[in-house]
């Protein structure tokens, strides 16, 4: 018979495969859906649940993933706060610059109170901070050297 017959598989159709033992498949189902975004192991264990893979199986995987360091809640929450920031203009650049504009006609240690504290009460280091404002403040063009220079030994404190 001719390759692609009804009767004959081709080379793209494959047997079913027998079934795994359900750690196979929960590891399989978890590296699948890692490798397309991270997740939490919450949702690792409901995408296992849905799939009814037994809750054993799903609870060893999970602790060996978690050995591992292929899920880090920690790590995921962070990024996803992040990357929240950012796409919603959050980014501490981005905020900096928005508010900028508004204390142009204050002096420059009270332009970076209140940048500063702005940055503060957003959850971002004081170090980090202070760079950020003095960046900002430099590319306006708006300190001078001496200011820079004061902004630079508050950053590193």
């Amino acid at each position: 018979m001719p390759p692609g017959s009804a009767t004959e598989p081709t080379p793209d159709q494959h047997e079913p495969l027998p079934p795994a033992d359900p750690e196979s498949a929960a590891r399989a189902i978890c590296l699948r859906l890692l490798a397309l975004q991270p997740r939490t192991r919450a949702e690792l264990a409901a995408a296992l649940e849905s799939r009814g893979v037994p809750a054993d199986a799903a609870a060893a995987v999970l602790s060996r993933f978690d050995e591992v360091g292929l899920i880090d809640d920690t790590a995921f929450a962070d990024a996803w706060v992040e990357t929240r920031h950012r796409g919603r203009g959050l980014g501490r650049r981005a905020l900096v610059a928005r508010r900028l504009p508004a204390s142009r006609g204050l002096a420059t240690p009270a332009r970076v109170r209140r940048l500063v504290g702005m940055l503060a009460r957003k959850g971002y280091p004081p170090g980090l901070s202070i760079r950020v404002v003095r960046a900002a403040l430099a590319e306006e063009g708006a300190v001078t050297g001496g200011e820079l220079d004061a902004l630079d030994a508050m950053g590193e404190g």
